[in-house]
């Protein structure tokens, strides 16, 4: 006899009602968008007269963003912020898919640079309604990651160290909050290096003119040694580490380390670990070798030897710990590849994608700025952009008319609703900022 459900099976499923919203926590994002006038700054800033798909480019871009905070990492995504009164909680008229295309392929290379020009004056705005860092010092990271794709029709799109087709960008994030503070389209087969000097002296312009007064610290791995970007380091007075490969003449060097000068470092349960400085060409040269111990030994018997350049001071162990933390950045990376945009790379173009690269650093940047000025996270956590979208953004709610007022009903016991509230009320609360 073959068991039938009573329950769940009896569960009719219609799709009629107007006052459903998908997404209810963009409600605060869009607050804050409203509070840093941004519809106005894209307008304003973001001139493609006179190109099929360029007029209102504020509108545009605030719906692949908004759609990106969402969850969207398609084009096609943006359709769920038209559905039910989602587009209620939007400062904006919601635009189709269809218009979001046409209106990448728009962009020519200095069209992207107008809208990076954006993502920098936004920075300034945020910072300014007190997400900076002032006077206080601030580490910066700087990376690379692939944006794989599919097929062979993506303009640009090569093969690079990783043997993956895709793109390679490059991006700065600020430690401890996970903030995009500068973004570079590269094509696949850009070497990782490729344009770090150019980027390093448009990403410090960018953090001055935003109000980061204090001293500038920021961290590389070993694919961006360069003498000419230590060098521009150095004129522009920003402390650095800066991986370096185990070339002929570092071997040399890290193999006339006296054995006394090792200091062991806490390391993995299996593993163990020590930290030596000498010096490479007239600079700071600090070395962390590793092995393994234990059963697993014999699979890697030798020190493995990991160095890095440094204009720090203070104790090699130290600064080797603070080095190491520049892993960090990979967090802000899955971040924009989970929901924020990088997931997909969606056009044929190689500018549309670039603008589209623009856009999920902004999308990703309101999440977090949200998060900062509404208090919705820990100062001293950095957490993952996924959590604060289940948490925050993703609830669903029902946009009602109580006695004239505009209410939008959430879930009864949302276990963070006091918090959801409570952001509200601060975002709220911030002024404008003066243009």
């Amino acid at each position: 006899m073959r068991s039938v459900s009573r329950g769940i099976d009896r569960i009719e499923v219609t799709f009629d009602e107007p006052n459903l919203v998908a997404n209810a926590g963009l409600l605060l994002v869009a607050t804050l968008v409203v509070r840093l006038r941004l519809e106005r700054l894209i307008n304003s800033t973001v001139n493609l007269s006179g190109r099929i798909g360029g007029a209102l480019p504020g509108r545009k871009v605030l719906t692949l963003v908004h759609a990106m905070v969402a969850g969207g990492s398609h084009i096609d995504h943006a359709d769920l912020l038209r559905a039910g009164a989602t587009q209620s909680v939007l400062p904006h008229r919601v635009m189709a898919p269809s218009t979001l295309g046409t209106f990448l392929r728009a962009f020519t290379f200095g069209h992207v640079r107008q809208l990076d020009w954006v993502l920098g004056e936004t920075l300034r705005r945020a910072w300014a309604l007190g997400a900076g860092p002032g006077a206080e010092q601030m580490v910066v990271d700087l990376d690379s990651t692939i944006c794989e794709v599919c097929g062979k029709d993506k303009q640009g799109a090569g093969y690079g160290y990783t043997k993956k087709l895709g793109y390679h960008p490059l991006l700065a994030t600020r430690a401890f909050t996970g903030e995009v503070l500068h973004v570079r389209m590269r094509k696949g087969s850009a070497n990782t290096q490729r344009g770090a000097r150019r980027f390093v002296e448009e990403l410090v312009a960018r953090l001055r003119r935003a109000g980061a007064s204090g001293k500038l610290f920021m961290r590389f791995d070993s694919g961006f040694w360069s003498n000419a970007t230590i060098a521009t380091l150095e004129h522009l007075e920003v402390g650095y580490t800066m991986g370096i490969r185990m070339v002929k003449s570092v071997v040399t060097v890290v193999s006339a380390i006296d054995e006394e000068a090792w200091t062991p470092i806490e390391y993995t349960m299996d593993g163990e670990a020590e930290v030596a400085e000498s010096t490479y060409k007239g600079r700071r040269l600090i070395v962390r070798r590793t092995r393994l111990i234990g059963r697993q030994a014999t699979l890697w018997p030798e020190w493995r030897h990991l160095a890095f350049l440094t204009d720090l001071e203070g104790d090699a162990v130290d600064v080797d710990a603070f080095h190491r933390a520049h892993a960090t950045v990979e967090l802000a990376i899955k971040d924009l590849k989970e929901g924020a945009g990088l997931e997909h790379v969606p056009s044929g173009n190689f500018n549309a994608n670039a603008a589209w690269l623009v856009c999920a650093a902004l999308a990703h940047n309101l999440v977090r700025w949200s998060a900062m000025l509404g208090e919705l996270t820990p100062e001293d956590q950095l957490v993952v952009a996924r959590t604060i979208r289940t948490r925050f953004l993703s609830v669903p709610g029902c946009l009602v008319n109580r006695s004239g007022i505009p209410t939008l009903r959430a879930p009864l016991e949302w276990p963070w609703a006091k918090t959801f509230e409570r952001a509200l009320l601060l975002l709220r609360s911030l002024p404008p900022v003066p243009v």
